[in-house]
């Protein structure tokens, strides 16, 4: 069945159907279609468009359909011959209930009927989507927790600089995925205007209630311009966007659990469940989890990109090219909730290395830089403490040691300014304790911040 042809003498070039058809992938919101077909049957009988009794059999029966396709009673087959998921339901409707079925379409193009599907799929998504953020949020709450004291060096250029705390550190990631977080809340409040009832493009005589039809499927308003309407795919671009971001950040955190989990870094141990061994060499496990999650970001960038460059020449208002959007917005909704909940998995069943973490911060002389505030403590000029600290850093490389492990006779040969006080100062505990502002890795400013985080979470919706 399809929804045109009356102006048509010939059928459709078998090759052609299968180019244009958009069922095999559209069937995927057939929720959605059904949704918003029972919202507008409803409207239509309030407006004394449809009588109820024709509003009654198609509710009914566009409910018994969502019922079996939920249960895969019926099945949505690729050579049923139908073109896009609107023709079968509505051609399933019309077997089902006779002439009745035929009214559904009143007042409506398909052009704002999938358009209204792809808005509700979207927002259900984003709903999803912000769950399972929610959910990493959580977890990396849960290790912040527990880690206020767990010292580790901070990077720069993949050098060892100062030291911090893991909770320090997993905050940072906190903050990135709460932005994310904020961005789907953002993206949802701005599409929630429905389009239905605009018609093909210059909406239609039916006398519509088009603020009723956008209550009852819980939008906050009808779209204001039907051109618009049926045209916009701006919402799908900035939810690719917002989660090209998040794959992005996942991608970060993963490059550096991959680093964490070398033998030369050992800070981390990767659980089993979330490894995997190598062919030929017995001794090996490997993070591919966390090296497959890195890759997709690639995959989740092309979608955002393909939508950008379909978009981009289309003149108003609907083109048939805007049927691009749903594979790739398909794929990349799948594969990104794929990718948080895998990653949510992995770093709960992750265990901390701590006594390496605290090693490899000693070792990389990450307290320099409080060593010269030491001296500059007691009356040396930074330019002369940077100098001085250089020295010790070298002796240190020659000996093979820690900043912490130098006699006080060897800190008084280059400086005889340093007395028994420097251990305690250069110490990793008091490195980081003395860190007190705001973002800092002190324990009190991170105990502050994790309150402010847990209150975060504990809020039902950013909405």
């Amino acid at each position: 069945m399809k929804l045109w042809g009356g102006r048509f003498t010939k059928e459709t070039n078998q090759l052609v159907h299968n180019f244009n058809e958009s069922l095999t992938f559209d069937q995927k919101f057939y929720r959605q279609d059904i949704e918003g077909s029972i919202a507008h049957v409803k409207m239509l009988a309030k407006q004394g468009i449809l009588s109820d009794k024709d509003r009654e059999d198609i509710v009914k029966g566009l409910e018994d359909i969502r019922k079996e396709l939920d249960s895969g009673k019926l099945v949505i087959s690729s050579d049923s011959g139908y073109e896009d998921i609107h023709s079968f339901v509505e051609g399933t409707l019309t077997e089902r209930i006779g002439e009745a079925g035929k009214r559904l379409h009143t007042g409506r193009s398909r052009n704002d009927q999938v358009a209204l599907d792809m808005k509700l799929y979207a927002r259900d998504e984003i709903d999803e989507i912000e769950g399972l953020v929610k959910n990493l949020l959580q977890e990396l709450l849960t290790i912040m927790e527990a880690n206020t004291d767990t010292f580790m060096p901070g990077f720069t250029h993949l050098q060892k600089a100062q030291p911090i705390t893991l909770a320090h550190h997993m905050g940072a990631y906190f903050e990135m995925f709460s932005r994310d977080r904020s961005r789907l809340s953002d993206i949802r409040r701005r599409m929630n205007y429905c389009p239905l009832g605009s018609g093909a493009l210059a909406g239609t005589t039916y006398p519509l209630d088009r603020a009723y039809t956008a209550e009852l499927l819980g939008f906050s308003g009808p779209t204001l311009n039907s051109m618009d309407a049926v045209s916009d795919r701006d919402y799908l671009i900035e939810l690719l966007s917002a989660l090209s971001i998040i794959s992005m950040h996942l991608s970060r955190f993963c490059e550096e659990i991959i680093i964490w989990n070398t033998n030369e870094y050992q800070f981390v141990e990767l659980d089993d469940s979330y490894s995997t061994g190598s062919s030929i060499m017995p001794q090996k496990k490997n993070p591919d989890i966390a090296e497959l999650i890195r890759g997709k970001s690639g995959r989740v960038y092309g979608g955002l990109v393909s939508l950008l460059t379909t978009m981009k020449g289309i003149p108003l208002a609907y083109n048939k090219d805007m049927q691009e959007d749903k594979e790739l917005t398909f794929d990349v909704i799948d594969t990104v909730k794929g990718c948080l909940a895998l990653f949510t998995g992995m770093i709960s069943s992750m265990s901390f290395r701590k006594d390496m973490m605290e090693t490899s911060a000693k070792k990389g002389f990450t307290n320099a830089t409080d060593a010269a505030d030491y001296l500059v403590n007691k009356g040396v000029a930074f330019r002369d403490a940077h100098g001085i600290v250089g020295q010790l850093v070298l002796l240190c490389i020659k000996k093979g040691i820690a900043l912490d492990d130098l006699s006080l006779e060897e800190y008084k040969k280059i400086s005889p300014v340093f007395e028994e006080d420097v251990y305690e100062a250069i110490s990793m505990k008091t490195c980081v304790e003395k860190r007190v502002t705001v973002g800092g890795p002190g324990e009190a400013a991170m105990k502050s911040v994790i309150e402010i985080y847990r209150k975060q979470l504990e809020a039902e919706s950013l909405l």
